[in-house]
């Protein structure tokens, strides 16, 4: 028997893992989406007797709008989940005419057919039970009630979906599924964060297979989370050194508008595979490597690359120039920054996984205080596992 206090922890458990501003995003999404599509519906309806929007997308819109990554709220199963639900609840209404067997068969029909055709969507079941609860009114409208409202309701939450959860929101919908094996590095890329654990994306679609019931969560994400807890772990069983801890004080910087040749001489001096750029409250806005410099040297048959990259760091004498004269005209301005307290394990992924050999140094106020090498975070992890 479960005591009060049981009982308290499954009310209590939060469903969602939405902060406040988060939950009342959902909230007005929810409720404008719905209003767009009941409003839209309405002009278009041929006639008072078609409905201008059937329940069950109340439940779409929470699925699309909540859980936009979730596999049942992806394009397919929210369009073929309520169409094809739709044309089996019409159908079973029409075959048989005891309420519970059409109820039954309604929603066992749709399930099925969703899962054959690979677009589960729960709400496509309430679908499929409104011909057969509604009577008359909808079974006047026969398969007329597939495409008003169901299609046209589905076809406005689909366009609101992408809209909003890409343009809007900047989330990744929708949620582009890739086949095992089919997953190819390409030359040059950055290495994905799983391949530091040994677990591929087929690790992790046969793990998902294999569990008794659905997991509500793709490998993309799940392999984001496997990650993080990596991260976590390491946090908790290391000690606390920030980026400031290890980091090369006093770094020297230039500014937008110096000169190639002075940058060049500043990194050759010094020994420096980059230079962070600056604006003149020392703001990071940019980071010059020596890639930089070399992108713009075009070699020929008739000149040698010692030739041609002398001839291009060195400043023009005229007014008019052919070439970048200034830091600011070749420099990266896409520079990873992160503040002076921030913890090491956030180096990891950036530097094992996006491939950055120094990531900039800011205080609070976001002015360059320093910089951070992989020979420095390799040196802090090799000492923090001896410690």
């Amino acid at each position: 028997m479960l005591n009060v206090k049981q009982w308290l922890r499954f009310i209590t458990v939060d469903p969602v893992n939405l902060n406040l501003s988060g939950k009342l995003l959902a909230v007005i999404l929810c409720f404008g989406v719905i209003l767009l599509i009941a409003w839209i519906t309405r002009q278009f309806s041929l006639n008072t007797a078609y409905p201008i929007i059937v329940a069950s997308m109340g439940a779409s819109a929470v699925i699309v709008f909540i859980i936009p990554n979730s596999p049942l709220a992806q394009p397919w199963p929210l369009v073929g989940g309520q169409l094809v639900s739709a044309i089996t609840g019409v159908l079973c209404a029409q075959v048989f005419a005891d309420t519970v067997v059409a109820s039954a068969s309604a929603v066992g029909g749709s399930v099925l057919f969703m899962l054959l055709l690979r677009c589960l969507h729960p709400p496509g079941a309430a679908t499929a039970l409104t011909p057969v609860m509604a009577g008359a009114p909808i079974m006047s409208l026969g398969y007329g009630f597939v495409l008003i409202p169901v299609g046209l309701n589905v076809t406005i939450m689909l366009i609101l979906a992408i809209a909003i959860n890409r343009w809007l929101l900047g989330y990744n919908y929708p949620v582009l599924a890739q086949q095992a094996g089919t997953k190819k590095p390409a030359q040059g890329t950055a290495i994905e964060p799983l391949q530091r654990t040994a677990i591929s994306d087929q690790d992790m679609e046969h793990a998902l297979k294999s569990m008794e019931r659905f997991i509500d969560v793709t490998p993309d994400d799940l392999g984001k989370l496997l990650t993080n807890v990596q991260k976590q772990r390491f946090i908790r069983h290391s000690e606390n050194i920030t980026c400031a801890d290890i980091m090369v004080k006093n770094t020297l910087a230039v500014e937008y508008g110096t000169e190639v040749e002075d940058a060049w001489q500043i990194m050759y001096r010094e020994r420096l595979k980059a230079l962070p750029v600056v604006d003149r409250a020392r703001r990071v806005i940019g980071i010059v490597t020596w890639h930089d410099f070399f992108k713009f040297v075009n070699l020929n048959a008739y000149a040698t690359f010692q030739e041609r990259f002398w001839a291009f760091i060195r400043r023009t004498a005229n007014i008019n120039a052919d070439k970048p004269e200034a830091v600011g005209q070749i420099m990266t301005p896409s520079v990873a920054v992160l503040p002076e307290n921030t913890h090491i394990a956030e180096l990891i992924p950036l530097m094992s996984d996006q491939g950055h050999r120094q990531i900039p140094i800011v205080n609070s106020e976001n002015r360059l205080v320093g910089m951070v090498y992989q020979a420095h975070l390799i040196a802090a992890l090799y000492n923090n596992k001896l410690g």
